[in-house]
């Protein structure tokens, strides 16, 4: 059987060259969804909404209850940037910058499902050298979601929650996650947990049910 490619609805805020970062492959096909004053978009087509960094929460905060009807019909979603609106289902991003960011280390936690598989942790803890700037904040975590990555002070900083929803979330404090980085990069840290997840959301959606006989 071959693999059933995931039709995902990216969110823009109409940031220039985002589309840049998004590019349909054999895993995803994108149809993006630009922000306008009318915004209110059909979700019921896609397997995952996807909501890049630097998105529109205020925008997002408008569909809350379409976003939760779309997760509990068993679909997906991706947010790598730090909601400032309670529309996530369970979860809440919290901005802090209170600790310096030369003491700031990840680490993973629970990785049921491979995210980090082929993935060079280091590349999130560090940029030229300067550590701690994959994340402003972290994440108020939903009672049973996994703590995939936490900070030096235990802090969430990259969750899946199957739990909250009868859907699939990925979440990140913040960090950008992509199909290609600026540099046109598509084997680094960025790109590989991206892409591992839709490789969890398309294997998901690939799974045919048994017919009793």
């Amino acid at each position: 059987m071959l693999p059933v490619m995931i039709n995902a609805l990216l969110i823009s805020n109409n940031i220039a060259g985002l589309d840049d970062y998004y590019v349909s492959n054999e895993l995803v096909q994108y149809t993006v969804c630009r922000i306008t004053k009318d915004f209110d978009p059909d979700l019921a087509p896609y397997d995952i909404l996807v909501i890049p960094n630097g998105s529109d929460h205020v925008a997002m905060l408008k569909i809350k209850d379409k976003v939760r009807a779309f997760l509990d019909a068993g679909k997906a979603l991706i947010c790598s940037d730090g909601w400032f609106t309670d529309w996530v289902p369970g979860n809440q991003w919290v901005m802090d910058n209170a600790r310096r960011t030369i003491d700031i280390r990840y680490h993973v936690k629970t990785d049921r499902y491979g995210l980090f598989d082929g993935v060079d942790l280091d590349e999130l803890t560090f940029s030229h050298g300067m550590s701690g700037w994959w994340a402003c904040g972290y994440i108020q975590v939903a009672e049973g979601a996994d703590v995939v990555v936490e900070d030096t002070w235990q802090r969430p900083i990259i969750v899946l929650d199957e739990v909250s929803t009868n859907g699939l979330m990925l979440l990140t404090a913040s960090g950008p996650l992509a199909d290609v980085t600026f540099s046109g990069d598509r084997e680094v840290a960025l790109v590989r947990i991206y892409r591992n997840f839709l490789k969890r959301v398309q294997s998901k959606n690939n799974v045919v049910p048994m017919i009793a006989e």
